[in-house]
């Protein structure tokens, strides 16, 4: 809950800022790990007042080792955020109704990233960050790398596609209408669990994953469930376990989540 004392104490950040400070926009400060990793490659480092907290966490973070550590970050509390004096917060779609609010007003200039459904919609965000940054041509330089990418990864013509089940902590699947999913389809795996009615943050049961075994199981994630001794007994299923840090953001990650798919695909045979 936003209380009248801190949106006071906000005001008093505010007024408080340097003139120096909002003549040298946008200054950027990012609350969420997937606007992280965008506006590191679009950015200058500079603008980047601060990253999320979460881009310092290996288990949360979507960019790479050692990349966060280059920049301040934030646990996003509206006191700490104003502090900083950004032009422009970034947060995610999922972000507190109460501190939208809150921004709103004081004034301060708030862009909400969407879901990220599938590849189209993270080109989106891509564009529309650089766009805030000042640098849209960086914005659709990263947007031909990613294309790039993602041609590289493309299986090989006619092949038939690889049943996969991308399975996560408690045994939810990415079902249809998932940016996870999408890039399953264009790496040469057909997603099951979509096939069979699943959509995203659906619980698949282990009994169904044994009853209709795909070739490829992908994990996410060290539950006990996504371990289950019996998984050893299913017969002609390979098993892999997929990075956290490649499955949750778009931009940049699409990059190194679709090597990662073409390499297994490749390894099947």
């Amino acid at each position: 809950m936003i209380t009248r004392a801190a949106t006071a104490l906000a005001v008093l950040l505010i007024a408080a800022a340097p003139l120096s400070a909002r003549a040298q926009g946008p200054r950027i400060v990012s609350l969420n790990p997937c606007s992280d990793a965008i506006l590191v490659e679009v950015a200058d480092p500079a603008q980047i007042v601060a990253l999320s907290a979460y881009s310092r966490d290996p288990a949360s973070s979507s960019l790479p080792p050692g990349v966060a550590a280059r920049y301040a970050t934030t646990h996003g509390t509206l006191e700490e955020v104003l502090s900083l004096h950004p032009d422009v917060v970034v947060d995610g779609a999922f972000a507190a109704p109460a501190m939208v609010g809150a921004y709103h007003r004081l004034g301060l200039r708030l862009e909400l990233l969407g879901t990220q459904r599938n590849v189209a919609d993270a080109l989106a965000d891509v564009r529309h960050l650089a766009a805030i940054a000042g640098h849209p041509d960086r914005g659709e330089a990263l947007v031909r790398r990613i294309d790039a990418a993602l041609t590289a990864a493309a299986p090989p013509p006619r092949r038939a596609p690889v049943e996969a089940v991308f399975w996560e902590w408690g045994g939810i699947v990415a079902g249809s209408d998932t940016l996870i999913g999408d890039l399953l389809m264009r790496t040469g795996f057909a997603n099951l669990p979509a096939r069979q009615g699943y959509h995203q943050a659906a619980i698949y049961p282990i009994e169904r994953l044994l009853a209709h075994p795909p070739r490829v199981l992908l994990t996410v994630g060290d539950d006990r469930m996504l371990h289950h001794p019996a998984l050893a007994a299913v017969k002609g299923m390979a098993r892999a376990d997929f990075p956290a840090g490649l499955l949750y953001c778009g931009g940049p990650t699409i990059m190194r989540a679709a090597a990662y798919l073409a390499a297994l695909h490749r390894a099947l045979g």
